[in-house]
């Protein structure tokens, strides 16, 4: 089984530029054109699941919760700490999570759309 995450975007650049610059994550595919949307494919070659961002004429609607997260769970310490250094390279600010759990477990942040992204440093040896 594979799994996608789709969501609509009003700024579907800065967010593939977020997820490629600073995440790390690879363009697997996109779109342009296709019944008005245009769209990008992220993640990770050889991986069951990716991120979905589309754009359109409609403005995006987003309505959330402080507990909607994408978690990420890197596979080393040091790619953890890889990560949290490209993080503050690139000024991105962290947040207190509203779930106590992430802030023991990992460090929040905020992606473009303002959607809460969470890398935690669980299982790491």
């Amino acid at each position: 089984m594979t799994f996608r995450y789709a969501r609509h975007t009003n700024n579907l650049e800065q967010l593939k530029s977020f997820y490629i610059d600073v995440l790390g994550l690879e363009l697997l595919g996109g779109f342009e054109n296709h019944d008005g949307y245009n769209g990008v494919f992220l993640g990770k070659q050889d991986e069951n699941w990716h991120l979905e961002f589309t754009q359109s004429d409609e403005i995006a609607n987003h309505t959330f919760d402080d507990d909607d997260l994408l978690v990420f769970y890197p596979n080393s310490k040091l790619e953890f700490e890889l990560l949290k250094e490209k993080l503050e390279h690139h000024s991105i600010q962290f947040v207190k999570s509203k779930n106590p759990y992430w802030n023991e477990n990992g460090i929040q942040f905020l992606d473009p759309d303002g959607f809460g992204i969470v890398i935690s440093h669980l299982n790491l040896s």
